[in-house]
């Protein structure tokens, strides 16, 4: 059981384990890959999945930076060193995924419409208040720290990986989980003259609609992705939904940790995982490892 720890001026419980480091690994991915259409084990309702997620990123993590930055001031010392972490994690992250989204061009694909879209509802967030583009953020790191758990969980999502691609998601995976909880920590900082009550509901609608758009508009992704394959119908549509609920399942997969997230009590640290990120560390990533 992780012992809690307190912010230092607001005497905020929180989760987080003491002990937790958070590591930057400055890895690059793919320099010398050759294009290849259907990368993820010749699959190509597989391929579009990770090429749709892989579009949303440098913009939404671009987001998510400014999102948590902007509640940094006042801040405990841990973290804020957790802050600082967590973003030089994310610009590495966006950094290799616009490297593998020019890799997905170059194999023939026309991921632009993805990233427009992302620009569309990112601009709609301009004129909001900022503590709802972090309830946003919070809400979207924890899909990323389910996604990224149940990748290292069950390698055969990634079984049949060209080249170093498998090591590319990973390598993500495997920080998201690390800095699973920075952005919630944020929100209880930021937050902690709400009632519990206010926080709850904030964070509980934000997610609703966040989910609600995150599967609505990557499902329309992977379909549109295929479509440029030639494959359509409703048939390729019920199999993007088999590959989502079925097998592999991702969706039916994390039910459980999305649930979780709409208790009382919830945070991403109340499940350490961090085993997961010991084994791909430990077992596939050595060296290039700089303390962040």
């Amino acid at each position: 059981m992780n012992a809690p720890v307190y912010f230092d001026d607001q005497r905020t419980k929180t989760p987080t384990p003491a002990d937790l480091e958070i590591v930057v690994r400055d890895r690059r991915f793919a320099r010398s890959a050759e294009p290849h259409r259907w990368w993820l084990n010749n699959d190509p309702i597989a391929t579009a999945w990770f090429n749709a997620l892989s579009a949303t990123f440098p913009r939404g993590e671009a987001f998510f930076i400014e999102s948590v930055k902007a509640h940094r001031d006042g801040a405990s010392a841990k973290l804020e060193a957790e802050i600082r972490a967590f973003v030089k994690q994310e610009i590495n992250h966006t950094r290799e995924h616009i490297v593998f989204n020019k890799l997905a061009e170059a194999s023939g694909y026309d991921v632009s419409f993805i990233d427009k879209r992302v620009a569309e509802m990112l601009a709609l967030t301009k004129d909001r208040p900022v503590i709802l583009n972090l309830a946003a953020t919070m809400a979207l790191e924890h899909f990323t720290a389910m996604l990224g758990h149940e990748l290292l969980k069950n390698p055969a999502h990634l079984h049949g990986a060209d080249g170093d691609l498998g090591d590319l998601w990973r390598w993500h995976a495997a920080e998201e989980i690390e800095h699973k909880g920075v952005a919630y920590d944020t929100w209880l900082h930021a937050t902690r003259d709400w009632s519990r009550f206010r926080r709850w509901r904030v964070k509980s609608i934000m997610m609703l609609i966040v989910s609600k758009n995150f599967i609505i508009n990557r499902v329309e992704d992977v379909a549109a992705l295929l479509e440029q394959d030639g494959l359509t119908g409703w048939k390729w549509k019920a199999r993007i939904w088999a590959y989502l609920l079925f097998k592999p399942g991702f969706l039916r997969k994390i039910a459980g940790q999305w649930f979780a997230y709409f208790l009382p009590g919830f945070h991403p640290w109340n499940h350490d995982d961090r085993a997961l990120i010991a084994n791909v560390v430990e077992g596939d990533f050595p060296d290039a490892v700089a303390p962040a």
